[in-house]
């Protein structure tokens, strides 16, 4: 049994088929017309362009939440950071081609090196779709459209989500890559056509025979080459399992997730972007429990302005009201960098200058974002949280902050509510130690396991030779959070989870026995997560 990231659920048992990459190696020539060069490129991104409308109109066909990421390639196409870079080194007197690659690579490692964010690590692959794309286009390789006359497993480097699109979704049983993560777009257009995937694989894909029958397991991970008739019956009797289940997941996205004992629980969801609110609703979420508005920043080629958050936080709360929406303020820093904020490199950069600290040592900034908060809170139910905290101080400094741009507003007559809840997160073991303290000032708490689980564990989440030690229900781990719980309940506060861990149902009846208020997961964890409350 060979092993991956299990990306999409379902199971499948089908012949293996490779897909083959196109030839796109380049090589660098040197004194060439920039002008002519330049010509070349236009020419080429014009066509990527019409290529990228006609995958999108294709994409509505079948979803047209699926189809936004060819809008998001075409966006690419126009973004500064990527069209500066390759002017830049078309300006040189390089070929296109290698300008494009140049560009991408760069680009695409700034992304890998976000690490702890695997949405934004994810994004690499969109860089070099759009990259790709481009090259495949100035050295003339014709487009692949692969279509098959049976069903296949399709196996691949990497699926890109131009590629994923085009696949004969009647013929293509699952795919299975070496590369790839859970969160890149290609799974998520997996995830929505009910394509069970297994990507990640590392060197077990050289396991792979060139061909023959293959079982996969989307759920597990698991890929077994030249199943016996045992392992067919044994993958069989998964698949009807995991479509029983599937179907009974639909009866507890309407439901209250309320324990045995009468203990009742939201269960909302993380997400990133307006995208994901469709999600949210179809999945039927509770609220928001974290909204990352850092993806505001990392999305913009500058500052964000007031208007510009207002006009997105508004949208959030009006979508979701009456449901809480929790935002969680600035969170860059570490493993995610806008380089417009000019933050120099660090050695230890999960605990330097990141989140929390950026704002209340550059008050003009983090300013912005609560008056633009503020001003979003009359259109909805918001909740305002505050990460990386560690010490009393800090949140005296924000109450203190909050206070004066309260009265900005009020002096200015512009309206905001005064029922917005101010809460922290506590990812941190200073904060947990400190809860008791730290729930006088503010109204909630909300557990960030994935770092709280980091700096218990002293072991850096995405170092695989330590991953042994990375583990949110390793004793220690759970007694922080039980202490968190217990001292917001005794202030008389609700107490949610963020992290990863939330999602983990074998965690969920320890959680409920801690008096846990607020579970926030992925908005397709939300309804196999209300089922484990109500059945705990």
């Amino acid at each position: 049994m060979l092993k991956g990231i299990a990306a999409s659920p379902g199971v499948a048992v089908a012949e293996l088929f490779r897909l083959e990459e196109p030839d796109l190696t380049v090589s660098l020539t040197e004194g060439l017309d920039p002008a002519a060069e330049r010509a070349r490129y236009d020419a080429a991104a014009a066509q990527a362009a019409a290529e990228l409308d006609a995958l999108y109109d294709r994409a509505c066909q079948t979803d047209e939440k699926t189809a936004q990421v060819f809008d998001i390639h075409r966006m690419m196409l126009e973004d500064p950071d990527f069209c500066d870079g390759i002017s830049e080194a078309l300006e040189e007197g390089i070929n296109a081609e290698y300008a494009v690659r140049r560009t991408a690579d760069a680009l695409a490692g700034m992304f890998r090196a976000m690490e702890g964010d695997e949405y934004m690590q994810a994004r690499a692959a969109d860089v070099q779709d759009v990259s790709g794309r481009l090259i495949r286009i100035l050295k003339g390789v014709r487009d692949v459209d692969a279509r098959f006359d049976r069903p296949v497993i399709v196996a691949a480097e990497d699926l890109l989500p131009s590629q994923t699109v085009r696949l004969d979704k009647e013929m293509v049983a699952g795919f299975i890559t070496r590369l790839g993560s859970s969160t890149s777009h290609s799974v998520i257009l997996a995830r929505t056509l009910g394509i069970p995937c297994v990507v990640g694989m590392g060197d077990d894909f050289d396991r792979l025979p060139l061909s023959g029958v293959v079982a996969i397991d989307g759920g597990s991970g698991e890929v077994l080459p030249d199943p016996d008739e045992d392992a067919l019956a044994d993958f069989r009797a998964r698949r009807a399992a995991y479509l029983a289940d599937r179907d009974a997941l639909e009866d507890f996205k309407r439901r209250e997730a309320v324990t045995s004992s009468g203990h009742k629980v939201l269960v909302a969801a993380n997400i990133g972007s307006l995208e994901d609110i469709d999600a949210v609703l179809a999945q039927g979420g509770d609220g928001v429990g974290l909204f990352r508005s850092e993806f505001i920043y990392l999305d913009s080629a500058d500052f964000p302005t007031e208007e510009a958050q207002f006009q997105i936080y508004k949208e959030v709360l009006e979508r979701l009201a009456p449901r809480p929406v929790v935002v969680r303020t600035l969170d860059l820093g570490s493993d995610k960098q806008a380089p417009y904020f000019g933050i120099k490199g660090e050695e230890n950069p999960a605990m330097g200058y990141r989140a929390i600290r950026i704002c209340l040592k550059e008050p003009h900034i983090f300013r912005t974002q609560l008056r633009a908060l503020l001003r979003a809170s009359v259109y909805g139910n918001l909740n305002v949280m505050f990460p990386m905290i560690t010490k009393l101080d800090q949140v005296l400094q924000i109450k203190a902050i909050l206070a004066q741009v309260q009265g900005e507003l009020e002096a200015e007559g512009v309206p905001f509510s005064r029922d917005v809840q101010y809460g922290i997160m506590v990812e941190t073991p200073a904060a947990a130690v400190m809860s008791d303290v730290l729930a006088r000032e503010v109204d909630f708490f909300s557990i960030g396991t994935n770092d709280l689980t980091q700096y218990t564990m002293a072991a850096d989440r995405m170092n695989a030779r330590i991953s042994d030690l990375f583990d949110s229900a390793d004793p220690s781990v759970l007694r922080l959070v039980e202490l968190t719980a217990k001292n917001a309940h005794a202030a008389g506060i609700w107490v949610g989870i963020c992290g990863e861990s939330a999602a983990n149902t074998a965690l969920t009846e320890f959680y409920m026995s801690a008096g846990i208020d607020e579970l926030s997961v992925s908005p397709s964890s939300i309804p196999k997560v209300k089922r484990a409350v109500i059945q705990s």
